[in-house]
């Protein structure tokens, strides 16, 4: 992606920063904001910190005026232009350059631990993607230099097809799948759902033979078939026919 270097971007504006007078650095262990004196910083005003391509810049300003008192131009962060002190997370220790080229190392405090905070914050995310954009680049770049593959199909050039193993199925269609539990599949044309039912024998019953005289004539008594007074006469009966039987037959019969 092309850099429009004509463009400036804002990363952060923090309205109340501090900048102190510190000493030259004692040794090699870094600047401590105890050895400042930070009940008395040299000024106090705006800062904004601005994105031009690839560089980030700090500038000071004044809060009413906009005046600005003084900038530094960030390379790459961490770095020689923005170091954090080692006691504190709310100073810093930042390089100014004047137009001329001269420089200088000041002391620069929040009042809130939160800005310092978005400080920090603004410069890591514009220079993390400074990295990925240049990584991006140089993936591009590998990519156009390498031969690139041609899969097109070249004049007169055909491909052939074979697909195997590919059965027809029974015009009849599907075989029917035995039921769950054993049971065999029902013969065709029975109705699906079921084991086939029983035939259903059908009796037939005479009707009673009903007189509608006796039903229509309520005055007249129905007649009730007496007893016969010869308890044992069907005995009797069936006793001589029997005996009747017995002797055309030959046998004797004993009483």
């Amino acid at each position: 992606m092309a850099e429009d270097d004509s463009y400036e971007s804002m990363l952060c504006v923090k309205p109340e920063v501090h900048v102190y007078r510190i000493p030259p650095r004692a040794s090699n262990r870094g600047y401590r904001a105890a050895d400042w004196k930070l009940d008395e910083p040299a000024w106090s005003g705006r800062m904004k910190i601005t994105a031009k391509g690839k560089m980030a810049f700090i500038k000071l300003e004044d809060k009413n005026t906009g005046e600005l008192f003084a900038k530094a131009q960030v390379e790459q962060y961490p770095g020689s232009v923005v170091e954090a002190v080692t006691d504190s997370s709310r100073y810093f220790v930042i390089r100014i350059e004047d137009d001329n080229g001269r420089h200088a190392f000041i002391g620069l405090g929040f009042a809130d631990r939160g800005d310092s905070f978005d400080f920090n914050v603004a410069l890591q995310d514009h220079f993390k993607w400074v990295k990925q954009e240049g990584e991006l680049a140089k993936l591009e770049a590998t990519q156009s230099e390498a031969p690139k593959l041609d899969l097109s199909f070249k004049e007169g050039q055909t491909i052939k097809i074979s697909i195997g193993n590919v059965k027809k199925r029974d015009a009849g269609g599907a075989k029917a799948r035995p039921m769950a539990g054993g049971l065999l599949p029902p013969p065709p044309g029975a109705k699906a759902g079921g084991v086939l039912p029983l035939p259903v024998v059908q009796q037939t019953v005479p009707a009673a033979q009903t007189n509608p005289d006796p039903l229509l004539d309520f005055g007249s008594p129905v007649p009730v078939a007496q007893p016969s007074s010869d308890l044992w006469g069907d005995f009797t009966s069936a006793g001589s026919n029997s005996s009747n039987d017995a002797s055309k037959s030959g046998w004797v019969q004993f009483s």
